[in-house]
């Protein structure tokens, strides 16, 4: 069953590659969905899959690049958007 989950990722995670890096596990897990930053200095990922691989994509944002340092992941759930088919940078 596809799922929606809405991830913040806070610390330091801008001008590191974390949208890049994030796309590219995104990418290889099959995910759904975009990554972006905001004006705060945090990172939300919106993603979309099942329930194990949301959870791998988890501990992968939690990872981040070797340059980020990642404080925290807070994880909501979201409403699945039918027409999502390519995780991109927004």
């Amino acid at each position: 069953m596809i799922r929606a989950k809405r991830f913040l990722v806070r610390g330091h995670v801008q001008g590191v590659g974390y949208r890049w890096f994030t796309r590219r596990i995104a990418e290889e897990l099959k995910v759904t969905g975009y990554v972006r930053n905001l004006s705060n200095g945090d990172v939300e990922v919106f993603a979309q899959a099942d329930d194990d691989t949301l959870n791998r994509l988890k501990h992968e944002l939690k990872r981040g690049p070797r340059s980020a340092q990642v404080d925290d992941v807070i994880e909501q759930d979201r409403q699945v958007i039918a027409d999502q088919s390519s995780f991109r940078i927004a």
